[in-house]
């Protein structure tokens, strides 16, 4: 597959989260507020197992689809919390109530919200391989 945009990319790692029912699936758009990324892609679990399932969607997604594989690929020893940076795009796949307790939303509150709806719309293209 050819390069895509950061926002494609965000785009297509949310949907594959979806098919895996992640939960609550945000994309943060923080190229203008930070440099550590263009977008951020959040979503919770239900347990840790799911937690971990969610993030192993996504490597394997990223890496079939896009050729990608994260350039840092980090988890706490509960696996509670896993964080996959693929440099202009970071997702953070968390257990609910870490999610909770972290509220990276609020802390990034100053970002802009893709809805949800624009980011099914611009990942639909890849929604066959994402299943």
């Amino acid at each position: 597959m050819e390069d895509i945009s950061s926002y494609k990319f965000a785009c297509a790692i949310a949907r594959a989260l979806d098919e895996k029912k992640g939960v609550d699936i945000k994309i943060l758009n923080i190229a203008n507020v930070s440099v550590l990324a263009d977008y951020f892609v959040i979503c919770s679990g239900d347990s840790t197992t799911q937690v971990r399932a969610l993030s192993e969607q996504v490597k394997t997604k990223a890496k079939e689809i896009f050729q990608r594989k994260p350039c840092g690929d980090e988890k706490d020893t509960k696996n509670r919390w896993n964080l996959l940076d693929y440099g202009d795009v970071v997702v953070h796949v968390l257990y609910k109530e870490e999610r909770e307790t972290y509220a990276i939303e609020k802390f990034w509150s100053h970002a802009f919200t893709v809805e949800e709806e624009k980011w099914l719309a611009e990942s639909e293209v890849f929604a066959d391989m994402l299943r």
